[in-house]
C-alpha cells in the first residue's frame, strides 16, 4: 500500500468526518436559536424589579429577598418540594427495579422472551398524554384505593421512566458480554455472587448515568403529573408555571424555573463526569487498540 494511502487511512481513523466546518457553524446557530430564550428567562429571574420584560439589575429579590420569592411564597415553595420529591422518589425506585428488569430481560431466552421486550418498551414508545389519560382512569375507576396526588404521581412516574434504566443498562450488558460473569463462576462463584461482586460494578456507570437521567426527566415531567394531581398540595414546578404564566406573574416565577433548569443541568452534568471517570479505562484501551491498528497499515 502506497505511503499517501497510508495516511488517508490513518487520518480518517483519526477523525472519519475530517473537517466538517459547516456542521459547527449550523450547531452553534442551532444551539444560539434554542438556548436565548432559555437564557433571557433566567436572567430575567435575576431582575431587581418587578417587570419580566424590562431589566432594572441585578437581584436575587425573587429567590429569597421578596415576600413573594421561591423561598418565602408557600406555594412556590410547596411546589419546588413535590418536585425535588417526585424526582428523587422516581429515581431510587425505578433505576433499581429497571436494572433487575434489564438484566433478565438480557438473560432470557425461553418462549415469550420477544413479547416481554415489546411490554417493556411499551411505556417508552407510548406518547406521554395516552400513558396520563390511562393511569388517571385506571386510578380513578379501577384501583380506587391509590387516590390521586403523591401516590398516584409516584406510581405514573415510576411506569414511565422505568424503561430509561432498562435501556441503558441493557446497552452496557450488550457492550460488556457475558465473559467476565462466566470466568467468575469458572473459578467458583455462584450466579449470585458473581452477579454482585462481578457484573453491578460492571453497569455502575450505567446505573449512575440511568440515575441521572431519570431525576432529570422527572423533575420537569408536565403531562403525568398534571393529570394524576390532587389540587394545590400535588402541584409540581411545571403544572405551577403553566398556571400561573397566564396571569401576570411576578420574576419569582422565573426564578422557580431557573432552580429546576438548575436541578438539571447538574443532574445530567454529574451523570456524564461520573461516566466519563467510571469507563475512562475502557476508553483508554479503546484508543490504545485503534492506534495500533492504524499503526499497522
Amino acid at each position: 500500500m502506497s505511503r499517501p494511502r497510508k495516511r488517508r487511512i490513518r487520518d480518517w481513523l483519526s477523525n472519519p468526518w475530517g473537517k466538517p466546518r459547516f456542521l459547527a457553524v449550523f450547531t452553534l446557530l442551532y444551539l444560539l436559536w434554542s438556548l436565548l430564550p432559555v437564557v433571557i428567562a433566567v436572567l430575567f429571574s435575576f431582575n431587581s424589579g418587578r417587570s419580566r420584560s424590562t431589566f432594572q439589575g441585578l437581584s436575587f429579590r425573587w429567590y429569597w429577598g421578596d415576600p413573594n420569592s421561591v423561598f418565602h411564597d408557600p406555594t412556590l415553595r410547596g411546589a419546588l418540594s413535590q418536585s425535588l420529591k417526585l424526582a428523587t422518589l422516581t429515581m431510587l425506585i425505578s433505576v433499581p427495579i429497571g436494572v433487575l428488569f434489564a438484566i433478565g430481560l438480557d438473560r432470557w431466552r425461553g418462549r415469550g422472551s420477544g413479547s416481554s421486550n415489546f411490554l417493556m418498551l411499551f411505556s417508552f414508545v407510548t406518547p406521554e398524554i395516552i400513558m396520563g389519560v390511562s393511569l388517571f382512569l385506571v386510578f380513578l375507576k379501577l384501583l380506587t384505593l391509590v387516590h390521586l396526588g403523591t401516590t398516584a404521581q409516584l406510581l405514573g412516574l415510576i411506569t414511565f421512566e422505568m424503561a430509561y434504566p432498562v435501556i441503558i443498562v441493557r446497552a452496557r450488558l450488550l457492550s460488556i458480554g457475558r465473559e467476565y460473569e462466566e470466568a467468575a463462576m469458572d473459578l467458583g462463584a455462584s450466579p449470585v455472587r458473581a452477579l454482585r461482586l462481578v457484573l453491578l460494578p460492571l453497569l455502575l456507570p450505567a446505573i449512575f448515568a440511568s440515575l441521572m437521567i431519570v431525576f432529570a426527566d422527572s423533575i420537569d415531567d408536565f403531562v403525568i403529573v398534571r393529570y394524576l394531581s390532587a389540587g394545590a398540595s400535588s402541584q409540581t414546578i411545571p403544572i405551577r408555571i403553566y398556571s400561573t404564566v397566564r396571569g401576570a406573574p411576578t420574576p419569582a416565577l422565573n426564578a422557580l424555573a431557573s432552580i429546576m433548569l438548575f436541578s438539571t443541568i447538574v443532574a445530567v452534568g454529574t451523570g456524564l463526569l461520573t461516566y466519563r471517570w467510571l469507563t475512562k479505562g475502557e476508553r483508554a484501551a479503546k484508543d490504545s487498540a485503534l492506534q495500533s491498528f492504524a499503526a499497522q497499515i
